[in-house]
């Protein structure tokens, strides 16, 4: 070994990695009430006039909102079959000005004016106007017309859109409402309150609506995830390395962004082996692929080795990393340890190939050279 000073890495790469992951947030399903709901709701008041003849099943059967009269009034039931052939038609712009010409008639009731506003929501969805579409769900809530099925099924869009547009306390806001109301303990739904938490920055309480969704579904990888990202986010990581850790042993992660998370949740932890052997698992699996983000991880392996004097090991994943990485720089901390470890042939060789792939200081990889 020689027994020159160490001297330091061209890269000064972090130990402490951040390990927050783009943890896909439980999907509300974005698609608004389908034409054929959308009828069977139409036909509940603008038929036959009976709401009980095409009554759905409940999707809310925990709601504590009384259903008001699906029931059209009599002058408006022309106007409402005319706004369903527009409909029908892919006329958006037509059903739109038929809604508004709906819901100022002086007869037009609670029913009227929610059936209308509902469909002008969803025909301005349909041409891709969120804030229109908002508005008019928002309207159609607070005419409190429809039946528990297409009332909170329009709030639900509303908080889809609210989310998306991220308006966030507004959707927050909206979504405690919805659960209030309806009661629902669906995985999607709750989910939802804790990515929406999770964009204001409340990670503490949204880890806390994951965790309670993982001990009811113990099986579902998303939650699992969105609960890790949160606790990441959250500076929990001991936390978050627990789930990680009882996933991996039971062979649930199985993307490369999942085992990511896990070795570098050892890293932050200073578990050092443990995460080159997640790594070496990943890769021996075809998990984790060959390319510049593995190869930053490796350096951040390697670095944590030559800081403890564990040169062959540096040497080692160093020499793992530099081929993958976009440009010379592993190469050239290659070369100081090799330099450093008097392995003075191997040093120039790295040297030669930084220069080769470029690096922000040539001269370094140069004095290494003219030893």
């Amino acid at each position: 070994m020689s027994t020159q000073s160490r001297k330091p890495l061209a890269i000064a790469l972090c130990a402490a990695l951040s390990m927050m992951i783009l943890a896909p947030v439980v999907q509300a399903d974005p698609q608004f009430s389908s034409k054929r709901e959308e009828r069977a709701q139409r036909r509940a008041g603008a038929g036959k006039g009976n709401a009980e003849e095409a009554k759905a099943p409940p999707l809310y059967p925990n709601a504590t909102r009384k259903e008001p009269e699906t029931k059209a009034s009599p002058k408006v039931i022309k106007s409402l079959q005319e706004m369903q052939g527009l409909y029908e038609k892919d006329d958006w712009a037509g059903v739109i000005a038929k809604a508004d010409e709906v819901a100022a008639m002086p007869s037009a009731g609670a029913y009227d004016k929610a059936i209308a506003y509902s469909m002008a929501g969803n025909a301005a969805a349909s041409q891709d106007d969120q804030l229109k579409a908002a508005d008019y769900f928002k309207k159609a809530i607070e005419a409190n017309g429809l039946d528990n099925n297409g009332h909170y099924s329009t709030m639900f869009n509303l908080i889809v859109i609210q989310y998306q547009e991220e308006k966030y306390v507004d959707a927050l806001a909206t979504l405690d409402r919805f659960i209030a109301e309806t009661k629902t303990e669906k995985v999607d739904h709750l989910g939802l309150r804790g990515g929406i938490l999770a964009a204001l920055d409340r990670n503490a309480e949204a880890a806390e609506v994951y965790k309670g969704l993982i001990a009811k579904f113990p099986d579902d990888k998303r939650i699992l995830m969105n609960a890790v990202a949160a606790m990441q986010s959250d500076d929990k990581f001991a936390e978050a390395n627990v789930l990680l850790e009882a996933a991996y042993k039971r062979g649930m992660l199985s993307e490369q962004r999942e085992l990511r998370a896990l070795y570098v949740g050892y890293m932050n932890d200073s578990r050092w082996a443990d995460a080159q052997k997640v790594i070496e698992d990943g890769v021996a699996k075809g998990i984790i692929k060959e390319g510049p983000d593995l190869s930053r991880d490796y350096q951040v392996l390697a670095q944590n080795a030559y800081v403890d004097d564990k040169i062959p090991l540096a040497i080692e994943l160093y020499s793992r990393a530099a081929p993958m990485a976009a440009d010379g720089e592993a190469y050239l901390n290659l070369a100081k340890v090799l330099d450093y470890a008097d392995r003075k042939a191997e040093a120039k060789a790295a040297a030669k190939k930084a220069i080769e792939r470029g690096i922000k200081k040539p001269q370094d990889a140069k004095v290494i050279l003219s030893r």
